[in-house]
């Protein structure tokens, strides 16, 4: 490892924040939308580092790392977030790993994974969408009119389709400390802050693998939750039907069925050593 346990990676395109911990065999993992290594609880408190060196970062726009400015750049592609994924595993001096992405960062490791397939050993991909005729994950660039907690609100019986309006009424406590917990963002003051997100849900909207799936040669694992409205159960179908040998497993639960049903870890885990 040729970078610190925690800290800032220069690149030659980008200033990156990353963390890594653990033993093991190399284990690449990258987040979701909004995904910021300050906010716990994060995946270094689950069970992936107890079997893997597992490395993860603040995608471009992101937490910690370098926020270009819209005067500054083109907007973000997915390409730009693939080659700084493949950046930072050659600063890592990691020549392959597995790759885990999940939601936005599943998009991304798809780009990582067509265009450095040399990279990528085992791939799992959670909760996730090619875009194009495959089906999009929902469209979260739609609601950037919307405050913190609309977008909560709004988004919670999506997450997870068994939280409708009924379960809300039945259970207004938990209801609630879902809202508290979407809506909550302690650095959204930051400079740069919503410049980054945006540019981001701009680049999740743009987002197509679809013809190119094919492409992905590495042993993929395909998984999401039964209840999740944001990444469709049958796009994950879809994505299964593209990528040769693909393995798809559903799990009890929404969009976080990573926290929901505990065989999800246990599964991925097994896959990648397998």
């Amino acid at each position: 490892m040729m970078i610190a346990p925690a800290g800032f990676v220069s690149l030659e395109a980008i200033r990156l924040y990353a963390e890594w911990q653990g033993e093991g065999p190399p284990l690449l993992f990258i987040s979701g939308t909004g995904g910021d290594l300050r906010k716990k609880p994060n995946l270094f408190d689950g069970p992936l580092p107890k079997t893997f060196t597992t490395l993860s970062y603040d995608q471009r726009g992101l937490g910690q790392s370098e926020k270009p400015q819209a005067s500054q750049r083109a907007p973000y592609s997915m390409k730009d977030y693939a080659e700084d994924a493949a950046a930072l595993m050659e600063a890592a001096g990691w020549e392959r790993a597995h790759v885990i992405g999940v939601s936005f960062g599943g998009m991304v490791a798809q780009e990582l994974a067509i265009r450095f397939p040399e990279k990528v050993d085992k791939l799992v991909l959670a909760c996730t969408s090619p875009g194009g005729d495959g089906g999009a994950s929902y469209p979260l660039h739609t609601l950037t009119h919307m405050s913190g907690e609309e977008r909560a609100r709004h988004m919670i019986p999506i997450s997870d389709t068994r939280h409708d309006d009924n379960w809300a009424k039945a259970h207004p406590e938990q209801y609630e400390e879902l809202v508290r917990m979407a809506a909550d963002d302690p650095y959204a003051g930051e400079p740069g802050h919503g410049e980054g997100a945006l540019a981001q849900l701009e680049a999740r909207a743009a987002h197509d693998t679809w013809d190119r799936l094919g492409a992905i040669s590495a042993q993929t694992l395909i998984c999401g939750g039964t209840y999740d409205g944001i990444a469709l159960p049958e796009t994950q179908e879809k994505m299964q039907s593209r990528i040769a040998g693909a393995k798809l497993q559903m799990f009890e639960g929404g969009h976080l069925f990573l926290l929901q049903d505990r065989r999800a870890f246990k599964e991925i885990i097994a896959f990648l050593k397998d």
